[in-house]
């Protein structure tokens, strides 16, 4: 098995990661299916051929509950394992929604001032200072999600423990 891993993995809201075996996607799927049954305990998940997700079990949940989505992928027969660590899809899609909607407000907010100079008015005096605002917000919402990722660095490590000893421990039964 091989791994490979960026830097810019280790900068993103959703690190990731690939690993490469000789494993079919059906007999990976198979052998996760295991692997989680051997650690019920620990981990909770869905696993089918294409997508497995999996989360650790844990007493409080917090909104970055790390989750690991494995997708499977053949290229020349050798499997490809796609791992992406992130928080559940609620909260994925409320934080790119925050990022979408701050991004549009700080353009319309920009551009508002950017025509206003050009125009020589004076009808919108504050849209300069609330496009700032705007990157302020874009910069905190950043920082919401790094500061989950902190928080929830154990069970990523515990996911990531996951994917390799899943993959490794039935590879080497090969």
């Amino acid at each position: 098995m091989e791994t490979k891993e960026t830097t810019l993995d280790k900068i993103r809201n959703r690190p990731r990661f690939k690993m490469y075996t000789h494993l079919s996607k059906e007999s990976y799927a198979e052998n996760l299916k295991n692997y989680l049954a051997e650690h019920k305990d620990e981990f909770i998940g869905n696993v089918n051929k294409e997508v497995a997700t999996i989360s650790v079990l844990t007493k409080d949940d917090h909104y970055w509950k790390p989750c690991l989505a494995l997708r499977t992928e053949l290229d020349e027969d050798i499997t490809v394992i796609r791992g992406v660590f992130g928080p559940s899809s609620a909260v994925w899609t409320f934080f790119m929604f925050l990022y979408f909607l701050f991004t549009i407000l700080w353009m319309t907010f920009f551009t508002m001032y950017y025509v206003e100079n050009q125009i020589s008015s004076n009808e919108y005096p504050w849209a300069l200072n609330a496009s700032f605002l705007m990157l302020i917000f874009i910069a905190a919402t950043y920082a919401a999600a790094r500061f989950g990722q902190s928080k929830a660095k154990d069970e990523m490590k515990k996911l990531r423990k996951f994917a390799e000893e899943s993959t490794l421990k039935f590879e080497k039964t090969i």
